[in-house]
């Protein structure tokens, strides 16, 4: 009866701490702070982009760092995972809102940002894939356009 108490009494917690530690960023708590995360996409993108730009240097050097150029790897590839957690975490799920009626203004402002959205999505994908710099612009211009969309009242 001891370890069955004990067990029940472990599992509880468990499940109790789990409960809170997955939930709470997805509660209607209305404790939001979009422009942080603009910021915090733009921090990321321009970590993204040094990165490229230290493995490119580090690539042509003759005696080459291998151990360097795998940390700048792994720290760009880092980087591109966190704007792909806040773009589908934060905005997807938290913050586009569903219920337009389409062919509003509201459809419209919609379907745009959440074409943007995927568009970084997809240009972190890209910067984890390859050194391509031309992601950088074009990633950097997605996160522009869906902060004037998004930001505008």
């Amino acid at each position: 009866m001891k370890t069955f108490l004990a067990c029940v009494s472990v599992f509880s917690v468990s499940v109790t701490f789990t409960q809170r530690a997955w939930s709470h960023c997805e509660v209607p708590c209305g404790i939001y702070g979009d422009e942080m995360r603009i910021g915090m996409l733009a921090e990321h993108i321009t970590t993204v982009e040094k990165a490229i730009k230290q493995v490119g240097e580090l690539s042509k050097a003759a005696d080459k760092n291998h151990n360097q150029i795998v940390r700048w790897i792994a720290n760009k590839e880092s980087h591109a995972k966190e704007i792909q957690h806040i773009v589908t975490q934060y905005f997807l799920t938290q913050r586009i809102k569903l219920g337009a009626q389409a062919g509003s203004a509201k459809h419209k402002k919609y379907l745009t940002e959440l074409s943007l959205l995927h568009e970084m999505l997809v240009y972190a994908m890209k910067t984890k894939q390859s050194l391509d710099a031309t992601n950088i612009i074009k990633f950097r211009s997605a996160l522009k356009a869906f902060e004037a969309s998004y930001m505008k009242k």
